[in-house]
């Protein structure tokens, strides 16, 4: 067995696990194989779950929008066939198909680069912040603007300000207009208070995300309340509830995946030069799982399995429960952990974490060393 160790980074050994450069190149074949395995046995079934999930989302839409027209008794089952509408086209549906999940159907209307979903980002910007840097860059403080979104203290390495002290009220606010604070996301405005980016910079963003807006806020607030005549207050009111409602769920699920305990960050530093074995292990310790039933998955666009998501985030979600056991395995072969458990208790573990890093102050747990005889060749050959 080589005894080569991780570089560069003085952190590497601990954040690492211990693993030999040989080791992690290892990791990083068996997983490429997992990865062809699975794209050689893409085909109709995966359109056929697509397509059903998209005609479960119109139907759901249909039924929210056609029960406004029952006053007052048809309020609350509008709202909830909308939001599950709502739901299912940012997770299951946008999410995933701007992932470019789906391109190899070859159909146009599932096509990442014509797709675009009901929020107020425009498509074309989120897949730059989020397919590109976030998942290029994952859980690397100062590149993945994604930890703490520009806004809250999600890490030690995040130096402290008094600013901070407001993250409570911060992550409630960010929560409850999630899709807003997605769209502006790409304004970087936290950059621009530093000086590290110009207001000129943006000039490029400006048309694609006001026209977004524009037809969002026009559909939501205006044109379907107006359909419904005097009934306007009540539809405009379960139109701004069903948003809430989406915007509520997929914030906790994406914070959940991203920065319950045990998660770790990373530096440019130990990053640099990174083989492909370590993007792999890097996105295996970056994130974590949410346990729960076949609906929650369903929900929440199967990035319940936010390991898997990390590891192939361009192939089709609904594969990540097949392969999530054997990905499991080989972490428990090689020593990993595997971050997984239920919605409560990975929600408590982060709003734990937005309060203690609205402090100064704070220090990530370190990884357990397990040194190279924690893996034998026996164990990574059975």
């Amino acid at each position: 067995m080589s005894t080569d160790t991780l570089t560069p980074g003085p952190l590497a050994d601990e954040k690492y696990y211990g693993l030999t450069a040989d080791q992690i190149d290892r990791l990083g074949t068996e997983l490429d194989a997992l990865r062809q395995r699975v794209i050689a046995d893409l085909g109709e079934a995966d359109a056929a779950y697509l397509r059903k999930v998209v005609t479960t989302q119109r139907k759901m839409e249909i039924a929210g929008r056609a029960l406004f027209y029952l006053p007052v008794i048809g309020w609350l089952p509008a709202v909830a066939c909308l939001s599950v509408s709502k739901i299912l086209d940012n997770m299951e549906i946008g999410h995933n198909v701007m992932h470019g999940q789906y391109d190899f159907l070859g159909d146009p209307a599932f096509n990442s680069r014509m797709f675009d979903w009901d929020t107020v980002c425009p498509g074309e910007q989120w897949k730059y912040s989020h397919n590109y840097i976030h998942h290029t860059f994952t859980n690397i403080v100062g590149k993945d603007r994604d930890v703490g979104y520009g806004i809250l203290r999600m890490d030690p390495e995040q130096k402290w300000h008094p600013y901070y002290l407001g993250n409570p009220l911060y992550a409630l606010l960010l929560m409850t207009f999630f899709e807003w604070g997605v769209a502006l996301h790409d304004l970087e405005v936290e950059n621009i208070v530093s000086g590290k980016r110009k207001l000129a910079d943006n000039k490029p963003l400006y048309p694609g995300l006001i026209r977004k807006i524009r037809r969002q806020a026009v559909k939501d607030y205006l044109l379907f309340p107006a359909l419904t005549g005097p009934l306007f207050p009540l539809t405009f009111a379960g139109n701004a509830v069903a948003n809430l409602v989406r915007n509520v769920w997929a914030f906790n699920i994406i914070f959940c995946g991203h920065f319950p305990a045990g998660v770790a960050s990373f530096s440019e530093e130990e990053t640099a030069n990174e083989t492909r074995g370590q993007w792999y292990l890097r996105q295996m310790l970056g994130s974590a799982n949410i346990t729960g039933s076949r609906l929650m998955h369903l929900m929440s666009g199967n990035l319940s399995h936010q390991i898997e998501h990390h590891l192939f985030p361009d192939l089709p979600a609904r594969r990540y429960p097949e392969i999530a056991g054997e990905v499991q395995e080989i972490c428990e072969r090689y020593g990993l952990p595997y971050n997984t458990g239920r919605l409560h208790q990975q929600l408590f573990s982060v709003f734990k974490k937005i309060m203690r890093y609205s402090l100064p102050g704070g220090q990530a747990k370190a990884a357990p060393v397990r040194g190279p005889d924690a893996v034998t060749e026996d164990s990574l050959a059975a």
